[in-house]
């Protein structure tokens, strides 16, 4: 999975690049091949690396529970 995400970023990278070079020669897609790289990005790539990322269960450090409110509540006024 880490491979497939290493070239799915590449793959943006590229993307984006081509997008850019095509920007400077005012290509009349140049628009559309940018839109579509950033959509790829947003609707692909980032929810496949979020799942990835969080997939065991690292999420639940961030995760707010009444315990982790009321221990940082109480260390407010011990300044």
């Amino acid at each position: 999975m880490k491979l497939t995400l290493k070239i799915m970023f590449v793959v943006f990278l590229v993307w984006m690049a081509t997008g850019v070079y095509l920007v400077n020669a005012e290509h009349e897609k140049a628009q559309v091949v940018m839109g579509l790289g950033v959509f790829y990005f947003s609707f692909l790539f980032m929810p496949f690396f979020i799942y990835y990322r969080y997939k065991d269960g690292k999420y639940k450090k961030y995760i707010l529970n009444d315990e982790k409110l009321i221990k940082a509540f109480k260390n407010v006024g011990k300044d």
